[in-house]
């Protein structure tokens, strides 16, 4: 006999005990959430039933909703509304960026909620909503939730103060350091009877960052009996020290996606990541050919640099070098508050394909809809870092692509090390993308043209191209990208450079440091800034220093006085040269003494089987590059993973 009253689907909102209000059941299905994701479905009903949680997701996984509705939940729960210029919840966030995030969504699902939506639209001075049962404004004393945003570089602590006891929010949303100045006043109460939750996102990042300090003062500050919900991608060592101090016999919640082979994977199933290598030279022209072969066309893409004056330079660039069809937004952790925020906004909401010019800024947290294409020009100094620049596309099921661009040789040993950690990359081979040397000089050329016609744009490379090299030597898999191994004038020939700039890094390069370009081929006299301030600025230190020329030039036709030292013998100056590289060797032994001794035995465990890791990786590589390096590649796709080819976005 079939059964009359088949089981409820384990991942449907109404199966979840205890039960959900029925305004958010009607909310999530507005919002086209027909079901629960994995994580939600484990992290909703432990949150609600006073269970402290410790949840480690890939990313995309829907992580945000799973704290909101229980935080909501709680609030709209209590016996009776939170006190006047008390705090009931608090949502402790990495960066400005994903707290505004946070912060929008929760408005999407408060406007579901007839009380909160009342109240919303009454401080922001827009008309009250009115309950439909009885024509009038809702009840002062219904329960209600009421959320205030604190960012810092926006508002003055004085400012979110005054918001705070004019609105008297009974959840917050903040970045570290702006909510540990909110807790401060005497004015702001977080006491046992009201506190409920303390929710933090993303906490590897938080201590990435350097919050930690100020995430231990803000627990101080908060009552012990409470409900605390810790989310993050990853969770480490240091992760482990806050749920030691901060949480009371949390359950772990650890949710994976299945690959090929029921192999755990870190990233979603719907994101194929792969990778492709060339020579520095070829790498813009590969990348033009990328985002042209692409079928269809990617509508949003994000490349990431490694620095912020990278950023900088490539959004003066890459326009001209890419296809047409495409706008570049640049964005970084060093604009301000003001304009980061205008560019994000301008990047989500636009309807053209529009590629975003990032840092890691934006490799974390931050679900930003329908990301087609990661590209990744630089890999990222941190391992962990990358699949979190991957998990930008391929979010909520959507089909996405991320592509890690690595130099011909020994950066390739990156992959199998990518594979050890199941993060596997396949190599890029659909449509195949190739580049000849005419090509990657015709960049160069054209970037040059455009260096030329500024000295500013000029200033902005060679700064660039050393902060490029400065984060290229801080890779923790040193092993595998060693600034012994760059290949100075095809580099710089890359980055469309004049001249390679005075660095320590180049004082043993015995190369053209002119890159082609001879001694006469920039009259750097003439060579001009296209603001007329600087150029008059750049004209008065030219002139200044060609008199300061002629005087030292005469005083050296001038035998020395009596007394006077004269000049330097070279053995000397060779001397305190050797002396100061010394000194800088010593300095940076030092460094790295007390970073290891400042760890903690796993961390020092750690990183010594990371460094195994990749010894052994890049000696198994060796022989297998200098045999043949064409099968090296496709030794290298067939070993990795099994996945069909990309055939474009969904």
């Amino acid at each position: 006999m079939a059964n009359s009253n088949p089981p409820k689907n384990p991942r449907a909102w109404e199966a979840l005990t205890p039960p959900l209000s029925q305004w958010i059941l009607d909310a999530v299905s507005a919002m086209g959430f027909s079901r629960m994701t994995p994580v939600q479905a484990s992290v909703i009903p432990l949150f609600m039933g006073n269970k402290d949680v410790v949840v480690e997701a890939v990313t995309g996984s829907g992580k945000t909703m799973s704290f909101l509705i229980p935080v909501v939940e709680k609030l709209l729960r209590l016996d009776a509304p939170v006190k006047k210029h008390h705090v009931g919840a608090i949502i402790v966030s990495p960066t400005r960026e994903l707290a505004e995030q946070i912060y929008t969504v929760l408005l999407s699902l408060l406007a579901f909620h007839g009380p909160s939506a009342s109240k919303l639209a009454q401080v922001d001075g827009k008309e009250p909503e009115l309950d439909p049962e009885t024509g009038k404004p809702y009840r002062s004393s219904a329960l209600k939730v009421l959320p205030q945003l604190l960012l810092g570089g926006t508002t003055t602590p004085a400012q979110d103060l005054s918001v705070f006891l004019n609105r008297s929010p009974n959840l917050l949303i903040s970045t570290p350091g702006r909510l540990l100045e909110l807790l401060s006043s005497p004015h702001v109460h977080c006491p046992q009877s009201s506190f409920e939750v303390l929710v933090l996102d993303e906490a590897d990042r938080l201590l990435d960052l350097g919050f930690k300090d100020d995430l231990q003062k803000i627990l101080g500050r908060l009552p012990k009996q409470r409900r605390t919900g810790l989310f993050s991608a990853s969770v480490s060592e240091a992760v482990d020290q806050i749920v030691r101090v901060g949480l009371r016999n949390p359950i772990k919640i650890a949710v994976k996606v299945r690959g090929a082979g029921a192999e755990d994977k870190r990233t979603p199933a719907s994101l194929q990541m792969t990778y492709l290598t060339t020579r520095p030279s070829h790498r813009i022209p590969a990348l033009s050919k990328l985002l042209s072969s692409i079928s269809p066309a990617p509508q949003k893409s994000i490349i990431y640099f490694s620095t912020c004056a990278a950023v900088d330079y490539f959004s003066i660039i890459l326009p001209s070098l890419l296809p047409s069809t495409f706008t570049t937004v640049p964005l970084h952790g060093k604009h301000p508050s003001s304009v980061r925020q205008r560019n994000f906004t301008r990047f989500t909401q636009s309807v053209a394909a529009t590629i975003l010019l990032t840092t890691d800024v934006a490799a974390r947290g931050l679900d930003i809809p329908l990301v087609d294409l990661v590209v990744q020009l630089d890999p990222p100094a941190d391992p962990k870092v990358y699949i979190h620049r991957c998990g930008r596309a391929g979010r909520a099921g959507r089909r996405g692509l991320s592509v890690l661009f690595l130099t011909s040789g020994r950066e390739e040993d990156y992959v199998p090390f990518l594979a050890v950690r199941k993060t596997p990359a396949t190599l890029f081979s659909t449509p195949p993308i190739t580049t000849t040397d005419a090509e990657a000089q015709n960049v160069t050329d054209t970037i040059r043209r455009a260096v030329l016609a500024d000295r500013a744009v000029h200033d902005k490379a060679q700064r660039a191209f050393v902060s490029w090299v400065r984060s290229y030597s801080k890779h923790q898999t040193s092993s595998i990208f060693r600034v012994a191994d760059i290949d100075w004038e095809d580099t710089g020939r890359s980055w469309g450079l004049l001249n390679l700039p005075k660095m320590p890094e180049l004082k043993d390069f015995k190369g053209d440091k002119m890159l082609g370009l001879g001694s006469g081929g920039v009259d750097w006299d003439s060579f001009a800034y296209s603001d007329k301030q600087k150029e008059k600025s750049r004209l008065a230190a030219l002139a200044e220093a060609k008199e300061k020329g002629e005087a030292t030039r005469a005083s050296r036709k001038r035998p020395a006085a009596a007394g006077e030292s004269g000049t330097v013998a070279w053995s000397k100056k060779l001397d305190k040269k050797g002396e100061k590289e010394r000194k800088r060797e010593s300095k940076r032994v030092k460094r790295e003494q007390a970073m290891i001794e400042a760890m903690t035995e796993e961390e020092k465990a750690e990183l010594r089987r990371t460094n195994e890791m990749v010894e052994k990786i890049r000696k198994a590589n060796i022989e297998t590059r200098k045999k043949n390096l064409a099968a090296a590649k496709e030794k290298s796709s067939d070993s990795v993973d099994d996945d069909e080819p990309f055939e474009g976005f969904d």
